[in-house]
């Protein structure tokens, strides 16, 4: 009999519990948001990949990891002695805020597109967080080619994106160009060179054999 929906979700939380409570793993109830922030950023990074081999089980176990880690932070900072938060409160907090911004599916708002639900989105969220430029909110430490794309991509949905540098000179307008031109196509630039890479690793170990 298949379990409910959800209820593999309840078990991890309480595994989470228990490993972070007394009598527990030490290591466990060392971490801090700090200390876990590099092991969000690496098991990000090892989904796209999982992503990117196409391996079903590769993805799923990647994607464990990765759910590992909020469940982690929320643990943590459900300890906070003056301002705590649960991970009841986090998922709370997302799903009003999806709720709230597709109106078109929980209102009686329309959208046509998923254009009209991106312009939309940025509309709402502009106000919610009080932001004056279509810019503000992006993180700057992106990878430069997602920064890039992400750039791009806000600037014209805001119907602010200026004409493109000319490539003649710098090699950083080539770049944006071509990634302005992955973006025409529909192909996500940073993953399109992760894949390129992967090609050139590959052919770089088939020399190697070779020898």
């Amino acid at each position: 009999m298949d379990r409910p929906t959800g209820e593999s979700l309840m078990r991890l939380v309480a595994v989470m519990d228990r490993l972070r409570s007394p009598g527990g793993c030490p290591w466990d109830a060392e971490q801090t948001h700090d200390s876990l922030a590099g092991y969000l950023l690496e098991e990000t990074y090892e989904t796209l990949e999982a992503i990117d081999s196409g391996d079903r089980e590769h993805l799923r176990e990647e994607l464990g990891d990765l759910l590992l880690q909020v469940v982690f932070h929320a643990r943590v900072a459900a300890e906070h002695a003056d301002d705590p938060f649960t991970i009841d409160d986090v998922a709370s907090g997302i799903s009003d805020k999806l709720v709230r911004r597709h109106p078109h599916v929980f209102a009686d708002a329309t959208a046509e597109t998923a254009a009209h639900v991106e312009a939309r989105w940025d509309a709402m969220k502009a106000v919610e967080k009080g932001r004056t430029s279509a810019l503000d909110g992006i993180p700057r430490a992106l990878p430069a080619l997602s920064l890039a794309a992400k750039t791009m991509g806000r600037a014209e949905r805001a119907g602010v994106a200026p004409a493109l540098p000319s490539s003649d000179a710098d090699i950083g307008d080539e770049l944006l160009a071509l990634v302005a031109r992955a973006r025409d196509v529909g192909v996500d630039p940073e993953q399109a060179l992760r894949r390129a890479v992967g090609r050139y690793a590959d052919e770089v170990r088939r020399i190697e054999d070779a020898r």
